[in-house]
């Protein structure tokens, strides 16, 4: 086999550490593979994590946080940032400063509770997600539990969607995503800078194993971002992949199991 010389675009995951592999910075790194970027990870905090929820999270400080970013940005460098969990008020700001300075795009993923519904971003950190970390972001995913912890506003339908994404680009990202996957039906999704609007619709698997959807997404937008995608063209490729990583999803443990990171690869049958 011809050795590889082109070097990959360089995606870098801000985000915690998921021990049961399904999300957070795992899913990161497993999706930037899978799509053809080399990723690179800033861990913010460690997780003890299965497929029956979180059973204990630790914040890294943020001298950690800060010098792994450098460390990365300043030698390797990056075509596009996506962070997940940062649990704290001061992770929150200290990650926002660092991208502030950093010429790429920003998929920025406003992690508040898991899948199972444990608490991954702390109450008083609220404030510094919408003032500091939203306004930097070129893209932000939050699903609808996400959308009421930033807004207030609880959607039931497609009309809701709109009106919370006008609210969450208030607070100062170009590009929204409101994921729709919680509402019955088409597993439909909303993606919008305030004039354009792109309704992205799938059909719904029947399969509850979808750990890491959200980390998945986020980071499919970002490796189609690095790899000179324009946004709508980046994030519809993310919901293929997702979509597909959802069908694929398996079982592990004795609760939710894993989206299917590698189902484009994966043998048929």
């Amino acid at each position: 086999m011809p050795l590889r010389t082109a070097i990959p675009p360089r995606v870098l995951t801000v985000a915690g550490s998921d021990s049961g592999g399904g999300a957070g910075i795992q899913a990161d790194l497993k999706t930037m593979l899978a799509l053809g970027v080399h990723g690179m990870s800033v861990l913010t905090a460690v997780t003890a994590q299965n497929s029956l929820g979180v059973q204990g999270a630790w914040e890294l400080p943020v001298d950690a946080v800060r010098a792994q970013y450098r460390s990365v940005v300043d030698d390797i460098g990056v075509q596009a940032v996506k962070t997940g969990m940062l649990a704290s008020a001061a992770l929150v700001e200290t990650v926002a400063e660092l991208l502030a300075g950093t010429d790429a795009p920003v998929v920025v993923d406003p992690v508040g509770v898991s899948k199972h519904g444990d608490a991954l971003l702390a109450a008083e950190a609220l404030d510094s997600v919408r003032s500091a970390l939203l306004p930097v972001a070129t893209v932000a995913t939050p699903n609808l539990d996400e959308v009421t912890q930033l807004t207030g506003i609880r959607v039931t339908d497609e009309s809701g969607m709109r009106r919370a994404a006008g609210q969450i680009l208030g607070f100062g990202p170009r590009w929204v995503v409101i994921k729709g996957g919680h509402l019955p039906g088409e597993a439909v999704d909303l993606l919008t800078d305030g004039s354009a609007e792109h309704w992205l619709r799938a059909p719904r698997h029947d399969n509850r194993h979808t750990h890491g959807t959200g980390c998945t997404l986020a980071s499919a937008i970002a490796s189609g971002l690095a790899l000179g995608m324009d946004v709508p063209t980046a994030v519809q490729g993310a919901k293929t992949y997702v979509t597909g990583a959802i069908e694929a999803g398996f079982p592990l443990g004795g609760g939710i199991g894993p989206v299917d990171h590698g189902w484009l690869t994966r043998p048929v049958g």
